[in-house]
């Protein structure tokens, strides 16, 4: 998928939380921090790394499913799925 930048603002700015919630976790792992808070905290920066990743899908989905001229294009339905299930 091709997908223009100005498309994937907001998956961006998810990603880039993404990122501090790692450091923080690694910090906290570094510092001998509780087990069940740095479980909550993957947890959490896993959730957030699958939504972007189904952002991505869902723009590419989005944008792959009309053609330039703005008429529609089929849409390769086995790599779509594909995406998704790589994502569960």
């Amino acid at each position: 998928m091709d997908i223009p930048q100005s498309e994937l603002a907001d998956v961006i700015k998810r990603l880039k939380r993404v990122e501090g919630q790692i450091g923080g976790i690694v910090r906290m792992i570094e510092d001998g921090r509780d087990c069940s808070a740095v479980v909550t905290q993957l947890a959490a920066a896993s959730k957030a790394l699958s939504k972007a990743g189904f952002a991505v899908v869902s723009t590419g989905m989005r944008y792959c499913s009309t053609s330039e001229d703005g008429k529609a294009r089929e849409l390769d339905l086995r790599e779509l799925e594909r995406l998704f299930l790589s994502l569960a």
